[in-house]
């Protein structure tokens, strides 16, 4: 029977901001999820004292754990599954966003030596700015841009899992997906400009900028292709809780996989948890083993497409 590898998204608000307890309260509920991968955002302070906060995380998630710059995300990985081979903390990624991703290749260990890496990254888009936004989309769509170079020289193209906090919603379309908010019933008037673009008829339209570039990268948003594939909505939950100020139920965070990995995804679900621990729920995605490793397996013997510089 195949192994389910859980991927776990969240933005944990302020990394319980000087609460020590919160954050340890926190950090039991994942590891009783059991993650094997954990995409986390809003590291803050997490690299103060030597990193203190952020070590004493691993001991407590039992995961090893790759810190962003800034301390703003970070990725944490299973060590008895996944193995560590590279990483682009590069200077535009810390220039261009607001709130720099963490970006690791990751090899999976039931794979085999011969199969290529995952590149896993952990993100959190500007708060106010569609602009900003934007720009920090078309840059994320080059984290699948990645190559390899395998044992027998071919360079080859990484296949990406990506979450994070986008601060903007999916396009429309997928059925039992939540509604967008109407622009005017947003009651807080700046977050009606934090939430919305001008849109090609100039008139002001919610913005869903990261959703459609991601898409048209190549990237899906697995909990859009779980409930097209099985019909089962609870994969479309909202992640975040509606509110007077800000608008209603929203799904702002949410996790991407590059096409050739979406048969091995099985499952898509929410876990929410109180607002006074979080503004923002978990996203658990749940792989397939055997079909990761077989699709990471192949992956080395397809090359690059022509439109990979």
């Amino acid at each position: 029977m195949s192994r389910s590898i859980t991927l776990l998204c969240w933005n944990f608000e302020a990394n319980g901001g000087a609460d020590s307890n919160k954050r340890k309260e926190a950090n039991r509920l994942l590891a009783s999820l059991h993650p094997d991968l954990l995409f986390r955002q809003e590291m803050w302070g997490a690299d103060a004292k030597g990193k203190a906060v952020m070590e004493s995380m691993e001991e407590d998630l039992a995961l090893r754990g790759w810190l962003g710059p800034s301390s703003h995300t970070a990725v944490f990985a299973a060590t008895s599954l996944f193995s560590p081979v590279c990483g682009w903390p590069d200077r535009d990624e810390e220039t261009i966003w607001k709130m720099p991703p963490t970006v690791r290749g990751l090899r999976f260990r039931p794979a085999g030596p011969d199969a290529v890496p995952l590149v896993c990254a952990s993100y959190h888009h500007n708060y106010a700015s569609p602009t900003q936004r934007h720009a920090e989309a078309d840059w994320a769509t080059t984290f699948a841009d990645k190559t390899w170079t395998t044992p027998t020289g071919m360079d080859v193209k990484l296949p990406v899992l990506m979450g994070g906090d986008h601060n903007s919603y999916p396009v429309p379309g997928a059925d039992g997906d939540l509604p967008l908010p109407v622009l005017e019933e947003i009651r807080d008037r700046r977050h009606r400009v934090h939430r919305s673009c001008i849109g090609p008829d100039g008139t002001r339209r919610m913005c869903t900028c990261s959703d459609e570039t991601l898409r048209t990268a190549g990237l899906e948003d697995v909990a859009r292709h779980v409930a097209s594939r099985s019909g089962n909505t609870h994969s479309l939950a909202r992640t975040v809780t509606g509110c007077e100020t800000h608008g209603p139920d929203a799904r702002i965070d949410r996790i991407y996989a590059s096409e050739v990995l979406l048969p091995a995804v099985s499952d898509v679900d929410v876990i929410e948890v109180p607002l006074d621990m979080s503004d923002h729920h978990i996203v658990r995605a749940r792989l397939d083993g055997d079909r990761l490793a077989d699709i990471l397996r192949q992956e080395a013997h397809t090359p690059q497409d022509a439109g990979v510089a």
